[in-house]
């Protein structure tokens, strides 16, 4: 652990410009690791950014656990969803000589070179939410959502009340490259294979409201009234949508049915209030885990290569049921 104090003063200045961007928890020094040696880990924590209501959720649910109360000192870094700011916050990571790195990666991708310096650092790599196409064996473990069951239950809803009849559905796909979009895009497909359910259209809309909302106008201006279901990859860009389905004289629920996957508080009141019709759960509050995991790691113990966090699915009159007891 001396090299890595070493490393960290000399990066003193990029440890400070990077927490000028987010936040160092606990109020300690935002550079150097020490292992837990006065009790105190340092992480370094690679979000993707602040996308989404989800997004705001789990960042909350990661401070929280990671907190000076619980042992920890957070070097945080949100990435606005730009995928080489989020390796060179690893990257600053390793520099500083944390304990471990903590990352949501933006996309699946590209991840080789950073995950092996911090390999050949010691420092060890949790991931978070999404997934990697490196190596498994750059990375000591994994705790997120099963992205392609949530797709899949999804798709299921979907078959089993329009896959009778010739329905049209337009998609609203998440981040190109993010593992939670290819997996639920993939999850649906294989729910809707061999019904009558016709794709008409897919793109994405990167998670945003902002997105979804002018990707759907751009549906509606090609398809119009001949789009009978949307499935949104998450709530914001569903939420974005039924705006748009709105200003389009279209009642969203009733004339286009709307199925998204995420079930934070706004896409909940949504379907409560009958403009959503199915949503299924992503589980945003990992910290808590995320934070054992990371312990456990630091200090030499085995853990599993990943663990997953079960979800629920909530059709229109379960949501009026559970909307003032979720906590996000």
């Amino acid at each position: 652990m001396k090299a890595k104090k070493i490393i960290a003063g000399v990066a003193f200045l990029g440890a400070l410009a990077l927490t000028a961007t987010g936040c160092a928890g606990g109020g300690g020094s935002a550079a150097g690791g020490n292992g837990g040696g006065d009790g105190v880990i340092t992480v370094g924590f690679a979000q993707t950014g602040s996308e989404s209501g989800w997004r705001s959720a789990n960042t909350e649910s990661m401070k929280e656990a990671f907190s000076e109360a619980n042992g920890f000192n957070l070097v945080f870094n949100a990435a606005d969803n730009k995928p080489e700011a989020q390796i060179a916050a690893v990257r600053s990571f390793i520099n500083q000589g944390v304990d471990a790195i903590v990352l949501a990666p933006i996309v699946t991708d590209g991840w080789d070179d950073v995950l092996q310096e911090a390999k050949d650092a010691n420092i060890p790599v949790i991931l978070e939410d999404r997934t990697v196409s490196a190596s498994k064996d750059l990375y000591a473990s994994w705790i997120g959502l099963d992205f392609k069951k949530e797709g899949e239950t999804a798709g299921k809803w979907v078959a089993d009340n329009f896959g009778s009849t010739p329905t049209n559905l337009v998609v609203l796909e998440g981040t190109t490259g993010s593992s939670a979009a290819t997996d639920r895009a993939s999850g649906f497909d294989s729910a809707i294979a061999g019904t009558d359910i016709k794709v008409l259209d897919s793109q994405t809309g990167n998670f945003t409201r902002a997105d979804g909302k002018t990707v759907m106008e751009g549906f509606l201006q090609k398809y119009g009234s001949q789009i009978n279901v949307l499935f949104a990859h998450n709530d914001d860009m569903g939420l974005g949508a039924l705006e748009a389905i709105k200003a389009a004289g279209l009642k969203p629920g009733t004339d286009i049915k709307i199925v998204t996957i995420d079930a934070v508080k706004d896409g909940m009141t949504a379907l409560a209030n009958g403009e959503f019709n199915y949503i299924v759960e992503c589980n945003p509050l990992l910290g808590e885990k995320t934070a054992e995991v990371v312990k456990k790691v630091v200090a030499g113990e085995s853990v599993d290569k990943q663990y997953i966090v079960e979800d629920q699915a909530f059709d229109q009159e379960q949501a009026k049921k559970v909307l003032d007891s979720r906590p996000y």
